[in-house]
């Protein structure tokens, strides 16, 4: 499964909730022309979901469920791990930062459970020690999706990805590091490529059309302006 995503772009297929694209059988559709488009892997958020693009492809998938918005909320305990592998990822996709997790428990408890049932584990981390610690915990690949996005690490929130984490998580583990959070164009993600990413997962800039039209929109109103 892990040689299938070598090299390849892993497309995330999610949208927010409210939002028109914010449906099981759109998402399933999304990446079934993401997969026509080329992408190695499927990311994708909610057991609904999960089992829709399960069903209308291959490829190799990599599951998450978001519970709450805030803290630790990305496949946030072993019960949520298993139902997520159950409807039909390949990959778990879980938060292994070093918050505090919802039920208490330490996030070896999660990525244990996923193990013991025959699943693979993505561990979603914002730091070098993060994944280290998470590799050393038995997680089958690293990846960097909340770099930026926690309290410690607000402050690397740059417009791009962060690619000195890529490269410095790449050079000392061995399992495959995935180059993932705001890589926003095809050029960004050959560079990750170069700094040793295994594999990089691409979302807003190819399946949120909401942030592509804002994009387009600030542009002109600068120039407007």
């Amino acid at each position: 499964m892990l040689s299938r995503l070598r090299g390849t772009l892993i497309v995330s297929c999610q949208a927010y909730p409210g939002e028109s694209m914010r449906d099981p059988d759109t998402m399933r559709r999304v990446a079934l022309a993401a997969r026509d488009g080329g992408a190695g892997g499927i990311r994708a958020q909610g057991l609904e979901d999960v089992r829709a693009i399960r069903d209308a492809l291959d490829l190799p998938l990599i599951g998450l469920w978001k519970d709450g918005t805030e803290g630790v909320y990305i496949t946030p305990t072993a019960r949520h791990a298993l139902a997520v592998l159950e409807a039909g990822a390949d990959i778990v996709a879980l938060d292994a930062t070093d918050r505090p997790r919802p039920d208490g428990l330490p996030l070896a408890a999660s990525i244990e459970a996923v193990r013991a049932a025959g699943g693979l584990v993505m561990a979603d981390v914002s730091t070098y020690e993060e994944g280290v610690r998470a590799a050393e915990l038995g997680a089958d690949l690293v990846g960097t999706t909340l770099s930026g996005y926690t309290p410690a690490t607000y402050g690397r929130k740059a417009a791009g990805p962060d690619l000195e984490l890529v490269k410095r998580l790449a050079q000392a583990l061995d399992v495959p590091v995935v180059a993932e959070g705001r890589v926003h164009s095809p050029a960004q993600a050959a560079l990750a490529l170069e700094h040793g990413a295994y594999a990089v997962v691409v979302g807003t800039a190819i399946t949120h059309p909401i942030t592509l039209t804002r994009w387009f929109m600030e542009a002109m109103d600068e120039t407007r302006t």
